[in-house]
């Protein structure tokens, strides 16, 4: 790379200012004199100083002066380096500024780091915001700490501690199993989908909405990412309410607000609390959590650490209640669970001082203290008994937890194992002191509670940019958390069927046990340590809920695919989401109002359930596709895994709740398409675009091998616009008219040519298109834009007509707005283009509407009242006329119009026959329609007619004489210009040879009196027989039938809406085609909106089904 440029001059003379200024524009400098001589004496070897070309890579010198987009891996400030010396590369030196040296670019790409959480994603630069990026450190976080603590802490929570000792109990040892492990599963194998997503290259701050939304676009990415968020913000809600729950169950009970006199009651006043506490601790929770967010955080190692102290009393007890069981025993009256909170002894009766008096116990089930007092029939009949809550791990009581215990509401908790006598109906007594079910219970209500248990294993995938390595630890410490907490479930299946009486474990609130936390009965040392532990679990979980949702809402926000949202990816100075803090709380508040961990559990397990089955859709999709993009690092994958986890899902959604799965999906369809509607454009390269591709390809290809059939074609339109001077689009009404005759159905074609060539016009190229798809849009047009750039418009035009379209998919039916002023243009090119696009459409056999006066035609918002579409079947050309008005009706523009069929009969024609004949047809048809047969006579030419054609031949003919006289001008000034020259070159050559040479010229008298000689005797000739030419006989017929058909349309069709009818071809002698024009003049003359119609050479419509 030591080479160096010798710049060496060529010539003698001196150097011209122009190269000196090129020389000095590439940084040429002199450097310093080297001694050597610099005689002008031929011969003299010249020794000039030497130049170093020192190489600047600043855009406006070497490129094109035009600003490139900052590449993401190179900070633009480092692009005036000399990142570039030498000769190797200097054929790719002018596009240095937009495609860097590699060398230059492997290192920034090998220290390449993950965006920071809450950065921007890597497409979307901070240019708009105009602040400089902080510098910030390279995350640290490892696997164990950045995956699975957090990852642990997520899915261990309030259902461990809460709801698992009763869903052991209702649903037995077997069935707990199987809801452990089928939705362990659904996880495990959601996991390996989402590792290998996580993988596939950085995923920055936004976790799963992140991976979704450009896995499988904006619209699902959107739909998901806010059903996302709604499960962690009903998940916020569950914690809040376990927290009260807890808190007023376990903790204080006296600080109730609501208490109940009846036991009938006391379900109502839990909720009541549930609802006034749980509204308390969301205000205090939003505060903390708008006030600092970094307290939450360092709070939740604290929290995580009260999990896994809980979990090892647990295990502790366990063991322990091997060899030593706790003393918790629980009254039995017969077979019947009794609530020991309002007595102390599991006695009727006692005896004090010698007496027999009745206990506590008594005077619940009795009328009074005495002896002698009416007692309930069943507490006369039955003995009371007491067991113990825990008989240990050796008990052999897992035997008798195996099987299920499912009850309807109010059912009575019993031991089957113990006498009962008496108690047939104990519906009765469901309001005495006895244990009952709170809810009704079955298999799949308990899917649904507990499925929140397994949610959280997207924790590690949120912090991906805190992570070392996040393509390394996210797939390992995903799937270790979630192994090690299937580990916990199931082993705490297990071991709490061997540890715990089945009426204790059917006891949700431990009311047997005077009211202590059911699990807690089994840890070691004391209760309080579960109680304590899962207090500051829950309150944890929900302060990270609060935490996380808001910034998740934050993201959606900030991507702009949900117009509405926008205003939640504001926030404070600092970029906290206060705006979608509030929806949040007042999202949760929903849940909490709810007031039941029951009820709020399946309706987060909806929304958790269908974020993961879109994790695995997104798997499957990129695998199945094999995208060129899609290499994830974690290779322990397969598409069938992701089927299958998909499968699980939707399957636990329908089985723990099919209502809040339609709803649940509801909401999520309504979300896609009102993103689909009314979001904004994005192109994230996602599994969605690339399915549509894949299917487009498909579809193209079978539609190659044949054409459609006749009951299959529909008018596939190249619509043909013109636009003027500002690119702006000049009959919008076009475009109106393409919606309403396609009513968003085939193929739209929306074309324009430019003059001129593409590399100086590719500016005003892309102006034209955006404008034209704005119009589009406006009018509501669904289709794709064509501008073509063409040394001129007929070629550009002809390209159009035979290249638009791809494959099968092509047009066939071209849509041109009648050019109204041809009579007053100057240019007659204009309207010779138009008789051209009727000829290539027929050559090519195509279909073409003609659009008269389309400034006039409706637009898509307006509704036309009673009417008619009249159409004038003139001659048969496959059915365009019949197919074109049933079409228009479809829309609600012209859905009230009627429509009539004229159709003409000659004078041999039986005019009754020929309409009974095509009522008939249409009948075949299903069309709908009014049929009228008008005769036209052969009358005799007109003199009106007569006079019209000569008219037209005599305008004709002067324009022929005006091109010629013009013709003629601008070969005279040519002469004279070649004369003139020739002329001054001859003086030159005299003057060099001799100054007695004489040269003879042209003067100015001397040319006119010339001209004037030779043009006076032509005109006059000209004029003469312009006045004396008669018409020609084919035109006087031609005009004939225009006249007179002209007078029969306007006769009967002037009030219609519309009117359509066959449009004669152009004459095949390209002499006649402003004879052509003024014909078709003549046809529409007084008619307002007309179609005119040519059909493509092949029938479009047909009788058959």
């Amino acid at each position: 790379m030591g080479d160096r440029f010798v710049v060496v001059p060529v010539d003698t003379g001196k150097t011209s200012g122009k190269e000196g200024e090129r020389s000095g524009s590439t940084g040429a400098h002199p450097a310093p004199d080297t001694g050597g001589s610099s005689s002008s004496v031929p011969g003299t070897v010249f020794e000039p100083a030497v130049h170093i070309l020192e190489y600047n890579r600043e855009p406006n010198k070497y490129g094109d002066g035009v600003p490139k987009e900052n590449s993401p891996f190179i900070n633009s400030a480092e692009n005036d380096k000399n990142n570039y010396d030498g000769t190797n590369m200097a054929l790719f030196e002018e596009e240095m500024d937009r495609h860097p040296m590699v060398s230059s670019l492997l290192d920034k790409l090998a220290n390449y780091t993950n965006l920071s959480q809450g950065a921007q994603e890597h497409e979307e630069a901070d240019e708009e915001e105009g602040t400089k990026k902080k510098t910030v450190k390279s995350p640290q976080m490892g696997t164990f700490m950045g995956v699975y603590l957090p990852c642990l802490q997520n899915i261990l929570g309030v259902i461990l501690f809460l709801r698992l000792t009763w869903i052991v109990g209702t649903a037995g040892i077997l069935e707990s199993l199987a809801i452990v492990g089928l939705c362990c599963s659904c996880t495990m194998l959601t996991a390996i989908s989402m590792s290998a997503i996580a993988t596939n290259g950085v995923v920055p701050a936004g976790g799963s909405y992140y991976m979704i939304s450009r896995s499988l676009g904006p619209e699902f990415g959107g739909a998901v990412g806010l059903c996302f968020y709604l499960g962690t913000t009903f998940a916020g809600a569950m914690y809040i309410l376990g927290t009260i729950e807890i808190l007023l169950t376990y903790i204080v009970p006296q600080a109730a607000i609501f208490t109940a006199e009846r036991k009938e009651d006391q379900l109502n006043a839990l909720l009541n609390n549930m609802r006034i506490y749980g509204t308390i601790c969301l205000s205090l929770m939003a505060v903390v959590v708008f006030v600092g967010v970094k307290y939450v955080n360092k709070l939740a190692l604290v929290f995580l650490a009260c999990v896994i102290l809980s979990i090892i009393s647990i295990y502790a007890g366990v063991i322990k209640s091997g060899f030593d069981p706790p003393d918790f025993p629980v009254c039995m009256l017969g077979n019947r669970t009794l609530q020991n909170l309002q007595f102390d002894k599991c006695l009727k009766t006692e005896i004090i001082n010698n007496n027999t008096v009745s206990t506590q116990l008594w005077r619940l089930f009795c009328d009074g203290p005495e002896l002698s007092s009416t007692c309930n029939e069943y507490f006369v009949n039955n003995n009371l008994t007491l067991i113990q809550g825990i008989p240990g791990l050796a008990s052999g009581v897992i035997s008798e937890n195996m099987w299920s215990a499912y009850g309807p509401l109010g059912m009575l908790v019993e031991n089957k194992r113990l006498p009962s006598v008496g108690g047939i109906d104990p519906a009765k007594d469901i309001y005495l002191p006895y244990v009952v079910n709170d809810i009704s219970t079955f298999f799949t209500l308990l899917v649904g509670i507990y499925f929140p248990s397994v949610t959280g294993i997207m924790a590690g995938s949120n912090r991906s940019g805190d992570l070392k390595d996040a393509q390394k630890s996210i797939p390992i410490g995903t799937i270790l958390a979630i192994a090690t907490t299937s580990f916990i479930y199931v082993s705490g299946v297990i071991l709490f069927g061997a540890c715990i009486e089945g009426v204790l474990l059917r006891d949700k609130f431990g009311d047997s046990v005077k009211g202590n936390l059911v699990i807690g009965t089994l840890s070691w040392p004391s209760p309080w340590v579960i109680v304590i532990g899962s207090f500051f679990s829950c309150c944890g979980a929900g302060l990270q809920s609060l935490t996380g949702a808001p910034r998740l809402l934050q993201a959606i926000a900030r991507d702009g695919i949900v117009p509405f949202l926008q205003v939640f990816g504001h926030g404070k100075a600092n970029g906290e989401p206060t705006w979608a803090l509030l929806l949040t709380a007042g999202i949760c508040e929903i849940g909490i109002l709810i007031a039941s961990l029951d009820a709020v559990a399946p309706i987060l397990s909806m929304f958790f359930l269908m974020c993961y089955m879109f994790v695995n859709l997104a798997c499957a999709v990129q695998t199945l596709l094999r995208t060129p993009n899609w290499r994830p690092r974690f290779k322990y994958y397969h598409w069938t895994l992701s089927f299958l986890g998909m499968s699980l899902c939707l399957s636990i959604m329908f089985i723990s709740s099919w209502y809040y799965a339609i709803i649940a999906m509801g909401i999520a369809g309504c979300i896609y398409k009102y993103i689909e509607y009314r979001g904004a454009e994005k192109e994230w390269g996602d599994g969605i675009r690339g399915l549509s591709l894949n299917a487009a390809r498909y579809a193209l290809i079978r539609l190659e091998e044949a054409p459609p059939h006749t009951k299959n074609w529909r008018p596939q339109l190249l619509v043909l616009l013109n636009l003027d001077s500002d690119l702006g689009v000049k009959h919008p009404r076009l475009l109106s008219l393409t919606t309403q005759l396609k009513a968003g159905k085939g193929l739209t074609i929306v074309g324009n040519v430019l003059q001129g060539t593409y590399l100086s016009h590719e500016a005003e190229a892309k102006k034209a298109e955006q404008n034209i798809k704005s119009t589009m849009a406006t009018e509501r047009t669904k289709g794709f834009c064509h501008v073509v750039v063409s040394s001129n418009l007929r070629d550009g035009i002809s390209h159009l007509i035979q290249s638009a379209g791809l494959g099968g998919m092509k047009h066939n039916t071209v849509l041109v707005g009648w050019p109204g002023t041809w009579k007053q243009s100057e240019d007659p090119q204009s309207w010779r283009n138009f008789i051209e696009i009727v000829r290539e459409t027929t050559t090519a056999h195509q279909a073409m509407l003609v659009a008269k006066n389309v400034d006039s035609f409706p637009t898509c918002q307006d509704r036309l009242g009673e009417g008619t579409i009249d159409v004038w079947w003139v001659v048969h050309d496959g059915g365009m006329l019949m197919l074109l008005p049933f079409l228009l009706r479809q829309h609600k523009v012209w859905g009230m119009c009627k429509m009539r069929i004229f159709t003409v009969a000659q004078m041999d024609d039986n005019s009754i026959q020929m309409k009974k004949d095509l009522q008939m047809f249409l009948y075949h048809l299903r069309l709908d329609a009014e049929v009228e047969v008008v005769e036209m006579h052969d009358n005799d030419i007109s003199a009106f007619t007569y006079e019209k054609t000569l008219v037209m031949e005599q305008r004709s003919q002067m324009l022929k004489q005006m091109h010629l006289s013009r013709t003629e001008r601008e070969r005279e000034a040519q002469l004279i210009h070649d004369k003139n020259t020739t002329a001054h070159t001859t003086m030159n050559n005299k003057e060099e040879a001799g100054p007695d040479r004489v040269h003879m010229t042209w003067t100015k008298d001397k040319l006119s009196t010339e001209r004037n000689r030779n043009r006076e005797p032509n005109a006059n000739v000209a004029v003469r027989d312009l006045f004396n030419m008669k018409p020609n006989q084919s035109n006087v017929r031609r005009m004939h039938t225009a006249v007179k058909l002209n007078e029969v349309v306007v006769n009967k069709s002037q009030g219609a809406h519309l009117v359509l009818l066959n449009m004669p071809g152009p004459p095949r002698n390209r002499g006649g085609d402003e004879n052509y024009m003024e014909f078709l003049e003549v046809l529409l003359e007084g008619l307002n909106r007309v179609l005119m119609v040519r059909g493509g050479g092949r029938e479009v419509i047909t009788i058959y089904s």
